[in-house]
């Protein structure tokens, strides 16, 4: 199964340059304060696809639809929130981050005008979610079936980079079938059995990503239906958050000129720190606005007129490093004068909440799904329904550390202090990659938090409040060239995680607008490495070559 690695990574730097598969290259501070261009290097790629069952692949997208309404219902429920994050001992009592977060939702979605003195207009926004079903393939008893990672909710990342990412796929794939035949037979075979054929009516391949032409017309809708509602009296844009400093810049800007050349949508770019200036509350109206500032420079640029925002897009706000300034401070209070605003919010305080780890958990609880959904809207697929045995079936096993604790959550924690930890992961409520605790390091962790009693019965610590315990997916190897820089970083072992974007707009009044599968990506990573973020240094970007 020999490549020609030097010609493939030829023809893959070349497609990646030509195509915008690229990451900015972090500056140091004396760059960044000077006027020197910005420089980018190739995205980290996987060289050539991995192989991925088709009927997971359309499971993916046909739960798309389901997961949106779902993080919707929860959004509007206050009282879920603070059972499941809230309490003495709950996850707000050792993460403040999550603390600050369940603070100013319950200031300004509950309590909203009954005991509160700053302006607020959030119940009259509308709502756009862009959300990423993140899953990896877990044995089963018939092969490999599809289980949920993560959902994220905010700042999902990658739609652009990965929809030229399956381009470069299929074009080595097509161009150079012939030399690449037995490597994908035998990935295909390491995903679905030395006895594989794919079946006359299967698609075979690397599939068409709609991600990039997605996403925007989502965006596309909110802003349409804000500027049919209240009618701008000045120029209304889309403004995107973003970090200071940030790297994944291509992945944004491909999602800001699709807004500008499909649906003449303008994008204003800015931080929560800038923000705290930038931004305006019209306390009347709820309107938000940038301000003029003819003054400013850099690769942003000025602002000449006043504009009004129509939708705010957060690609920034998700960890507590995007406030620097500390929960006091001007980045908080950005993130509050938006959220009190009237402008559709990418994503709103509820949806971001919804994402959490906690949260996540108790979904998987039986009976907790059913809270969200009328009885009336329970069904199969096929019958246009919310089929709930479909996405309970992709949870993974998820277990507590809080109060609410019963003895399945009990027994994990025993299985993973007990020589078992490598079957589990520790995880934070946290965003981004590098958070988790695996193995040894997880066992230790526990330890250090958890009393056994002399009958054997355990006594959690506060300090595990803020994680849970989710059970370890074990996806299967299949071999991988992995670059970085445009270089090859190695050649072994692989494990691949599926992303499915989602969109959803809903209206102030609760109807849902919009609401589909929005693309894909996959991240790909050897199988010796435990974190898989892109962006974190872990993992690289991939495609599903389906089989």
């Amino acid at each position: 199964m020999k490549l020609p690695i030097e010609k493939l990574t030829n023809h893959a730097n070349s497609f990646a340059a030509a195509n915008g598969i690229q990451v900015q290259v972090k500056q140091s501070i004396d760059t960044l304060t000077s006027n020197a261009s910005a420089s980018y290097q190739c995205a980290p790629i996987s060289l050539l696809p991995n192989a991925f069952p088709n009927s997971a692949f359309q499971n993916a997208k046909t739960l798309a639809p389901d997961f949106n309404l779902l993080v919707d219902r929860i959004s509007k429920d206050g009282e879920f929130f603070h059972n499941t994050l809230g309490g003495e001992h709950g996850v707000i009592s050792k993460d403040e981050y999550t603390k600050k977060l369940l603070e100013l939702y319950t200031d300004i979605y509950m309590v909203h005008g009954k005991d509160d003195a700053k302006p607020n207009f959030a119940m009259e926004a509308d709502v756009l979610g862009i959300q990423r079903s993140d899953y990896m393939l877990n044995p089963t008893d018939d092969g490999y079936g599809l289980k949920q990672v993560e959902l994220n909710t905010i700042a999902a990342s990658f739609a652009g980079l990965s929809v030229n990412v399956a381009n470069l796929h299929k074009m080595l794939t097509e161009r150079f079938d012939i030399e690449l035949k037995e490597w994908i037979e035998t990935n295909q075979e390491a995903v679905m059995g030395s006895d594989y054929a794919p079946s006359p009516d299967t698609f075979v391949g690397v599939p068409s990503n709609p991600a990039l032409s997605k996403l925007p017309s989502a965006m596309h809708v909110a802003h349409d239906h804000y500027q049919s509602r209240f009618e701008p009296s000045h120029p209304a844009v889309i403004l995107f958050v973003v970090q200071e400093g940030e790297t994944n810049t291509v992945d944004q800007r491909m999602l800001e000129f699709q807004l500008w050349s499909n649906h003449n949508v303008p994008v204003v770019r800015m931080s929560l720190t800038k923000a705290n200036t930038r931004l305006k509350l019209d306390e009347e109206s709820g309107a938000l606005y940038i301000l003029p500032d003819t003054s400013a420079d850099g690769a942003e640029g000025s602002i000449p007129i006043k504009y009004e925002v129509s939708v705010v897009y957060f690609r920034a706000g998700y960890a507590p490093t995007d406030y620097p300034d500390g929960y006091d401070g001007i980045e908080w209070e950005s993130r509050e004068m938006i959220e009190r605003s009237r402008a559709t919010k990418c994503p709103q305080l509820g949806y971001h909440l919804a994402g959490t780890k906690k949260v996540q958990q108790e979904l998987a609880r039986p009976g907790v799904l059913e809270r969200f959904f009328d009885e009336k809207e329970i069904g199969t697929k096929e019958n246009g329904l919310i089929d709930l045995d479909r996405m309970r079936g992709a949870f993974a096993g998820l277990y507590s550390f809080g109060e609410d604790a019963v003895e399945e959550d009990l027994v994990a924690v025993k299985e993973a202090i007990s020589g078992k930890a490598g079957m589990y992961v520790l995880k934070p409520q946290r965003e981004g990659g590098g958070y988790n605790f695996y193995s040894e390091e997880l066992a230790e962790k526990l330890k250090e938090n958890i009393t056994i009693a002399d009958d054997g019965s355990l006594k959690l610590g506060e300090d595990l409040a803020e994680f849970i315990l989710m059970q370890r997916l074990f996806p299967p190897k299949q071999t991988a060239v992995l670059l970085r820089a445009g270089l090859v970083e190695g050649t072994g072992e692989s494990i691949s995680e599926l992303g499915c974007f989602g969109t959803i707009v809903r209206g102030h009044d609760g109807v849902v607008l919009h609401n589909e599968y929005a693309g894909f990506l996959l991240r790909t990573k050897f199988s010796d490495v435990d974190e898989g973020g892109v962006a974190s240094g872990f993992a690289t970007l991939s495609s599903p070559y389906l089989c």
